[in-house]
């Protein structure tokens, strides 16, 4: 069943369920999820509960990451191997709520994202239109360019062989118990976007199209993308980012 948006006939909210074909609902439903338009702004809200979740780039996690994360000392930096002399390009074939790919287009990399499920496409857009009016952060996410695309069907009909320095695929990974669970509004986000399952098939043709690596975030105790070994890997407490050189 479709997601669908409060939002007034008009508003910006409005327009967002227009551009992702989600329809207009009048109140919200008594199960599931939906959008809502509230302060000048789009969040996932479910029934029932007060968590909701929102892409904001301008304060709260992202800001904190943003000024005091640690620049290039982060792994997923490390990972793409952004360093002095070397700036990747980086296509972002999952998505999801942009947070890697900001911190990516912060340190500088332009970043084209794909993002197949229309509900985190209108977060995202919807996140990235208001940095764009915020002068601190409107330089970043002009390096940022988002698709509604399913990466299953771009990256072997319209990704060109080393047409990115770099392919960073982070596949929404089933949450194995509820000890594992995020927090309380990632959960939300979680449960209706559910586990990446067909992902393996994304490996391969990344690999075509990265002119220096494909980077895969995965859990840390998960298995490897498509059962193939990587041939380096970044570790960290509670993730890794396994690395797989091109195959052009």
């Amino acid at each position: 069943m479709s997601i669908g948006v409060i939002a007034p006939v008009g508003s910006m909210g409005a327009a967002l369920a227009a551009q992702f074909d989600l329809p207009l609902l009048e109140s919200a439903p008594a199960t599931g999820h939906y959008l809502v338009w509230d302060r000048e702004r789009l969040a996932l809200a479910e029934a029932g509960e007060k968590a909701r979740v929102e892409v904001d780039l301008l304060e709260g996690a992202q800001a904190h990451r943003r000024k005091f994360g640690g620049g290039r000392g982060q792994p997923v930096a490390k990972a793409v191997g952004l360093k002095a002399g070397n700036t990747p390009t980086v296509l972002d074939a999952t998505a999801g709520l942009g947070r890697d790919a900001f911190v990516l287009a912060t340190l500088g990399c332009t970043v084209d994202m794909l993002e197949r499920n229309p509900v985190a496409c209108a977060l995202l857009a919807d996140g990235m239109r208001r940095g764009t009016e915020d002068a601190a952060i409107a330089q970043i996410v002009a390096r940022m360019r988002l698709q509604q695309q399913d990466a299953r069907n771009w990256l072997p009909e319209h990704g060109q062989p080393a047409s990115y320095d770099v392919v960073y695929l982070d596949p929404m990974f089933p949450e194995p118990d509820k000890r594992a669970r995020a927090k309380k509004d990632m959960h939300a986000f979680q449960t209706l976007i559910g586990g990446d399952a067909d992902a393996d098939v994304l490996l391969a043709p990344a690999r075509r199209i990265a002119r220096q690596r494909v980077v895969v975030k995965r859990p840390r105790t998960a298995p490897w993308l498509a059962g193939v070994k990587p041939d380096f890997c970044f570790d960290g407490e509670s993730t890794r980012f396994d690395a797989y050189l091109p195959m052009l």
